[in-house]
């Protein structure tokens, strides 16, 4: 089932086209992951997906409707997305940055009513982030702070939750932490999740659903099976990989080893290299 999917979009920068014709849908419930090399348009897409930048032609479609044509505060109220490396003002709290979430459902400048601090209090409590509601998030360290943003799109009660790279700048724990998050968040409170993944192997571990751009194109779509293969790495990413299968999780792992075409010219260079030292070492 799809509640959100593209019919033939374009997006560009001024009068330079980044993605073209673009088509593409996203199951519910599960979680989608767009990979691509860098400069492919990936987040391109996912920040026209979740309306922050308009395409040139063609339409993003929520429940059959375009969102560009919807308000901006009934578009909020069903989908939340995290940009890469968000920062918050010097001094704001874990609380005060999550209440944020509930701007959607206030009228003007009111008050929080009772179920925005009832939201608030359960995005902080599934983030796991109880013990430090009250520490400024430039306090926190670089897991804890993606915790407390996300806990900010939890907070705005939407189905449908992006994220741009959401493991960008974290060491392997962090990233885990936040990949483990996402896919608690997915099974226990069945949120739809979207996101730019860097790392493709944490994106067959962690995604139902992949998307392979190249050149502002869906190169490939479907299960990591169906993405990580030796043909869509090379056409994608331009390398030579075996995949293997994790014995842990029973997904697909790439192992690059060589960029397409070149795999003869690597060996020789590191023949030539190892012969060269043992030469040296002998005093040839």
């Amino acid at each position: 089932m799809f509640r959100l999917e593209t019919a033939g979009l374009n997006i560009a920068y001024e009068n330079r086209l980044i993605v073209d014709d673009l088509n593409i849908q996203i199951p519910q419930g599960k979680i989608t992951a767009l990979v691509g090399a860098n400069g492919s348009g990936k987040s391109t897409i996912l920040k026209t997906m979740a309306r922050l930048m308009q395409p040139k032609t063609g339409q993003v479609l929520l429940d059959g409707k375009s969102i560009h044509k919807q308000s901006t505060r009934e578009v909020a109220k069903q989908l939340a997305i995290l940009p890469q490396n968000p920062t918050a003002p010097e001094g704001l709290t874990v609380t005060e940055l999550v209440s944020y979430g509930r701007f959607p459902y206030q009228k003007g400048f009111g008050s929080l009513q009772a179920e925005d601090k009832k939201m608030i209090e359960w995005a902080i409590e599934s983030t796991r982030l109880q013990e430090f509601h009250d520490r400024p998030i430039d306090q926190l360290s670089g897991g804890q702070r993606q915790r407390a943003w996300i806990a900010m799109a939890l907070a705005q009660d939407t189905d449908i939750l992006f994220l741009d790279e959401p493991t960008t700048f974290l060491d392997m724990a962090h990233q885990l932490e936040v990949l483990q998050l996402l896919e608690e968040l997915n099974v226990t409170a069945k949120r739809t999740i979207v996101m730019v993944v860097h790392d493709l192997n944490h994106a067959s571990r962690y995604a139902h659903h992949m998307i392979a751009i190249k050149q502002g194109k869906a190169a490939a779509t479907g299960t990591p099976k169906e993405v990580m293969t030796p043909d869509v790495l090379r056409e994608v990413f331009g390398i030579e990989a075996d995949i293997v299968t994790d014995p842990r999780t029973g997904v697909p792992l790439c192992l690059p080893y060589a960029l397409a075409g070149k795999e003869n010219r690597g060996i020789i260079g590191v023949e030539s290299l190892v012969q060269s030292q043992v030469r040296q070492v002998a005093g040839v």
